[in-house]
């Protein structure tokens, strides 16, 4: 059985279990109830609870209470007795019953009753008189707004008695559980459906996982676990529990969770004009609808996510649009009033009969745009017949289209678009989406530059053609080229409210915070990546560009480049991200690229790999190469790092079958990240750093100066310090920012193997946020230390660097490693050649890779094994701290 199919771990419960955990250790506590809706895990922490008592030396037994057993006086607990007592005359067998419990081995009962409500007044009564006693401590489960009699509401009552309510689990703790159950992280697109959905009902998350793994919907990509259709089918257990609980509501007010399955929410005064106060209260009471109050509205929803699932399957065509077309003129007949109600009557006439008025679509399909629900304003737009499309209606179309990742059918609907278009106005509004679509689509950048030059030729109006002239500095740094955009964009007006056209503004203003940051002008970006995402929140009903949260992509870029604690980026692009996955935006993959960098800058490549993953299934789904590239050498180089050497190198394998494309927002050096730490991993450090060396030279040619640096330090960390310390030198000096002047610090000590300085670098890079420089620089300095017998300085040096270390999620790098070469006084050549050996490399392959003699290499490896004390190089990996 797998794994998910059998209990889950209990999450999110600590609190709960402390408080038991302290109901235990009262002699004087008698009982611990646990309250709560259906499905919330009342009956798995009871579980639990009684799992520790019985680990604790406490004699342990169980019952479930039912309403079959409840006809029968003391049906639920007969197991439980102890034979021949006579129970005829209740007081003298209560005590009988109260004896025979106090004998045996052993500390006194705990007793667990699931579904205590439903027990019977004799047992009920039986208990608490045990539970009087002191002969058992009682845990039960009561489920909320169930019935029950006074013989139960006398178990829950009392000072001896523990009480706690449980509640529905956060998205947070549901993150956590998933994890947990499911053995690997589960993508944020699909947490935010399984969590939306269930509710954080932890019964009804189960089973839509369980419905979920046996269709093939919820597949794991080797790192990631993910949706493969933007759907849950559940279980038949699922549908059943739901079926049940629905079934509760009486005919009058069947009608209303009906409506609201399909139309929800409603307002009260329409539910109550439908079937009544009393029904509504009634379905209220009973757990079925919940009415909220929002300033002057009072709104009515089911009570519960999927209630609406299972009432939508289970409707007949003809009663579905019979309700759709009826709601639709009602909100008719009181005139439309709210700013919604022409996007809902749209969409419920379209459900119902595929069609809809022309001029009711189009306005529709304005608001559901504003409101960022992508896959209605598409629906909408497509059911518009084809003599009322026009430029307006196809370019909103293939903008949608676009920010959904479906490429090829937005290029379709924005070329015919430009062929509707009718004025020099509609040109340029066609241009400005047409070329932001190509760019991201993994079309050549030169495809989008010649549409931007030819809608340019077209244009009378000089304002227009500057229109143009700052989409092509937009274009030219999403090409990869920051300096050429920059110099477009340098008269770009401050404010939105200043600019002649608001898109234009907005795409100008969306990628110049993300040049500055390539180039190392990192004040500046954050400044005008704020200043971008906060007039995109005012202006936002008037732009065609994407969500405003997707301005959060440069401040992400810009805060981890100026070398601010990786927290603050992270802060703001998981809030960003939140957004785009609610609006089902893939657009949100640069977030996860730049979010996976910044946990690798800070020295945390677990959580760098987890965004990686998530960015590569987003990439994809989508088929968006320009990311995939970046990202997936990205994830080969954290596996590397956590010494997962085999999913390293199938994750390079994938990347090297991807198309080659252009790079996008950062430099393409910075794909070659993982082929430079598998290299590393397996002790080829001469051959990782002339990765690195060639990946920063392709950084440079773009103009990436904060690539160049990042790429040039691992040069450095990896043995070639001597080599690039003067660049890295420059480069600190040219960035403003804590990053880069503390990469060069770090360099300029590693050239100098000096320990103060070493230790010098640790503070600067541990004032940034840098954890695994840090932990690098205080472990090269230890060894500094140790090998000139300064053991008390060596030590203090080790011990600050254990605890650097214990930050950076279990990474293991050659500075790391070869302290333990260092201390043994390896040269820097036997150091290298004991590396390839630990990693499996045989003589003549080492010889091979570093152009030597297999003799030459063999002296070598001797006298490493004698300064190291072992005498085969099987000792070696344990003995350099490396992974085979």
């Amino acid at each position: 059985m797998r794994a998910w199919a059998r209990r889950w771990p209990l999450v999110g419960r600590g609190s709960e279990l402390g408080h038991f955990d302290a109901a235990l250790a009262d002699r004087g506590c008698r009982g611990f109830v646990v309250g709560g809706a259906a499905g919330v895990g009342k009956s798995r922490l009871a579980e639990e609870c009684l799992e520790r008592a019985e680990a604790a030396g406490f004699r342990v037994g169980r019952a479930t209470a039912s309403v079959a057993a409840g006809a029968v006086p003391l049906g639920a607990i007969a197991h439980l007795l102890p034979a021949g007592v006579d129970l005829s005359d209740p007081v003298a067998g209560f005590a009988a019953v109260a004896r025979e419990l106090a004998v045996g081995p052993g500390r006194r009962w705990v007793l667990m009753v699931d579904d205590m409500h439903l027990l019977d007044a004799a047992s009920a009564v039986l208990l608490r008189q045990l539970m009087d006693t002191g002969a058992l401590l009682l845990i039960g489960t009561v489920r909320s707004g169930e019935p029950y009699g006074e013989a139960v509401a006398a178990l829950r009552g009392g000072d001896a008695v523990y009480r706690v309510d449980l509640t529905e689990l956060s998205p947070e703790q549901v993150v956590e559980l998933l994890h947990a159950a499911l053995g690997r992280p589960v993508a944020r697109s699909a947490l935010h459906k399984l969590s939306s959905v269930s509710g954080g009902n932890v019964l009804y998350l189960r089973e839509l996982v369980l419905g979920a793994l046996a269709a093939g919907n919820l597949v794991l990509d080797g790192e990631i676990w993910h949706l493969v259709e933007d759907r849950l089918p559940g279980t038949a257990r699922l549908t059943e529990m739901i079926s049940t609980r629905l079934a509760t509501a009486d005919s009058a007010g069947r009608p209303v969770l009906e409506l609201l399955a399909l139309c929800e929410p409603l307002s009260l005064t329409c539910v109550e004009g439908l079937v009544g106060p009393r029904v509504t209260a009634s379905l209220e009471q009973g757990g079925l609808i919940r009415v909220t109050q929002d300033r002057r509205r009072t709104a009515v929803h089911l009570a519960h996510p999927l209630y609406g699932e299972v009432l939508r399957a289970g409707l007949p065509v003809v009663r579905r649009r019979a309700l759709l077309l009826d709601q639709a003129k009602r909100v008719e007949a009181f005139g439309a009033r709210r700013r919604a109600d022409p996007l809902h009557i749209a969409a419920w006439q379209l459900a119902a009969t595929g069609t809809a008025d022309p001029a009711l679509l189009a306005r529709a399909a304005v608001l559901a745009r504003h409101a960022h629900d992508l896959p209605r304003t598409v629906a909408l737009l497509e059911a518009l017949p084809a003599q009322h499309r026009t430029t307006a209606t196809d370019l909103r179309l293939g903008e949608a289209l676009f920010e959904l990742g479906l490429w090829r059918r937005a290029e379709e609907t924005l070329a015919r678009a430009a062929v509707l278009a009718v004025d020099e106005q509609d040109m340029l509004a066609v241009a400005l989406v047409r070329t932001t679509s190509l760019v991201w689509s993994n079309a050549p950048v030169a495809e989008a530059l010649a549409v931007n030059d030819a809608a340019r030729e077209q244009l009378s109006s000089p304002a227009d053609r500057r229109k143009l002239t700052v989409n092509e500095g937009f274009l030219r740094i999403v090409g990869g080229r920051p300096v050429e955009g920059l110099a477009l964009l340098a008269d770009l007006e401050t404010e939105v409210g200043d600019a002649p056209d608001v898109n234009a503004w907005l795409r100008g203003a969306w990628m110049k915070p993300a040049a500055l940051a390539l180039v190392g002008r990192t004040a500046e970006a954050t400044t005008w990546a704020r200043r971008a995402h906060d007039a995109h929140r005012r202006v936002q009903e008037q732009a065609l560009a994407s969500h405003p949260a997707f301005q959060r992509v440069p401040l992400v870029l810009a805060l981890s480049e100026a070398g601010l604690p990786a927290a603050e980026a992270c802060r703001e692009g998981e809030r960003a991200y939140a957004e785009l996955t609610a609006a089902g935006s893939p657009v949100r993959i640069w977030l996860a690229v730049l979010l996976g960098r910044a946990h690798w800058l800070a020295g945390h490549p677990a959580t760098a790999r987890r965004w990686w993953a998530e960015a590569a299934t987003v990439s994809r789904g989508i088929d968006h190469t320009m990311a995939l590239r970046l990202v997936l050498g990205g994830l080969a180089a954290c596996a590397a790092v956590l010494g997962d050497l085999e999913a390293a190198e199938a994750t390079l394998a994938e990347h090297r079958a991807l198309p080659p494309v252009e790079p996008g927002l950062l430099s393409p050096g910075e794909e070659r990240l993982g082929e430079a730490w598998l290299l590393a991993s397996r002790g080829q450090l001469g051959r990782a750093r002339s990765v690195l060396t060639a990946a920063a030279a392709t950084a440079r040619a773009g103009g990436h100066v904060t690539g160049d640096a990042l790429l040039l330090t691992d040069v450095a960390r990896l043995g070639g310090a001597k080599e690039v310390t003067d660049r890295l030198d420059t480069l600190g000096r040219g960035c403003d920012g804590a990053l880069a002047p503390a990469r060069a610090q770090l360099a300029k000590a590693l050239a100098a193997d000096d320990p103060e300085l070493l230790l010098l670098a640790a503070d600067a890079c541990r004032a940034i946020g840098a954890d695994l420089l840090d932990a690098e620089a205080a472990t090269a300095a230890a060894a500094a230390w140790r090998r000139t017998g300064r053991t008390r300085r060596a030590a203090a040096a080790t011990q600050r660097a254990t605890v650097a270390r214990a930050r950076c999620e279990g990474a293991r790098t050659p500075l790391l490693s070869i302290a333990h070469a260092a201390a043994a006084s390896l040269t820097a050549r036997e150091r290298e050649i004991a590396l390839l050996a630990a990693t499996g490399n045989t003589s003549k392959q080492i010889a091979q890779i570093l152009a030597l003699s297999v003799r030459t290499v063999d002296n070598h490896l001797q006298h490493a094994y004698a300064k190291l004390g072992v005498t085969t190089r099987h000792q070696l990996p344990q003995a350099l701290a490396v992974v085979e």
